[in-house]
């Protein structure tokens, strides 16, 4: 029979209508009962550890409230900045909930949302170092953790400069000793950061000496690039976590000290 006759391809026709959609990620979520997002736990106020050994902080509850509109149980994966990307890409994690910079690079791997928080970016210094504002960098010796926001734009800085050392950090918390040890004069970091690491008492030393003049850092929730009904569900979680106000609740329990920032850019986000 002629494989080409107008019965023929008229029954392929029929079949690819009536074939079963495929799955994605969003069903597979609800279905399995449970959202395992990456966090990085070493990031006060956004993620940490309580005295119990508990995750908290900003983005644990943002997983469980996304885990929440979607009916299902959070599981928390503790995942240092690194391994944010790997983890996704090696099925460990469904979505990333890590105060993620939403940079083109990393779009080029997996997809990312609308931002969910915004950064403002701070100079902190050992107070021997004698940097007293971010021009006072040039020449020093700094540090910051390695792939992040942050890290990218001062070990660019520095090769501008032309002197100084940029050192790169697996984690926040090694930035911080060893600006407090002296083994780096400063760094930069998000000014929330800053903040909550100086208030814990076990960086002595060192303190904000003022802003960074880097962008604002927006930072996204991510999962893999192809996943657009999971993305765009995201992303209408977003928007409800900030017009039922839940955004701004958030940022007074974990940051405080003033309005939640804006997380949209004039003609653009609107």
């Amino acid at each position: 029979m002629n494989c080409r006759s107008p019965f023929v391809l008229s029954l392929l026709m029929a079949a690819a209508l009536v074939a079963p959609a495929k799955a994605d990620k969003l069903d597979d979520i609800i279905s399995s009962g449970t959202l395992r997002c990456a966090v990085v736990l070493d990031f006060p106020p956004m993620g940490s550890r309580d005295e119990s050994n508990n995750p908290v902080g900003f983005d644990v509850d943002y997983c469980n409230d996304l885990a929440k509109a979607l009916g299902v149980t959070a599981e928390i994966v503790e995942t240092p900045f690194p391994e944010r990307i790997p983890a996704l890409m090696s099925g460990r994690v469904d979505v990333g909930v890590a105060s993620t910079s939403d940079t083109l690079e990393r779009a080029k791997t997996v997809g990312m949302t609308i931002p969910y928080f915004a950064f403002e970016m701070a100079v902190t210094a050992n107070e021997k170092s004698g940097i007293a504002s971010y021009e006072d960098m040039k020449g020093k010796t700094v540090g910051a953790t390695a792939g992040t926001y942050e890290a990218i734009a001062l070990e660019k800085q520095v090769k501008e400069w032309g002197s100084g050392e940029f050192r790169p950090y697996q984690t926040q918390a090694d930035v911080f000793l060893a600006l407090s040890q002296g083994q780096i004069d400063a760094t930069v970091s998000t000014s929330t950061v800053a903040q909550a690491n100086i208030k814990t008492g076990k960086f002595p030393g060192i303190k904000v000496v003022g802003k960074a003049p880097f962008d604002t850092d927006y930072v996204s929730l991510f999962t893999n690039r192809e996943e657009y009904g999971l993305i765009n569900y995201m992303n209408l979680f977003i928007n409800q976590q900030v017009r039922t106000g839940r955004y701004a609740a958030l940022y007074q329990k974990w940051v405080g000290g003033g309005k939640a920032p804006e997380l949209s850019v004039n003609g653009v986000y609107r």
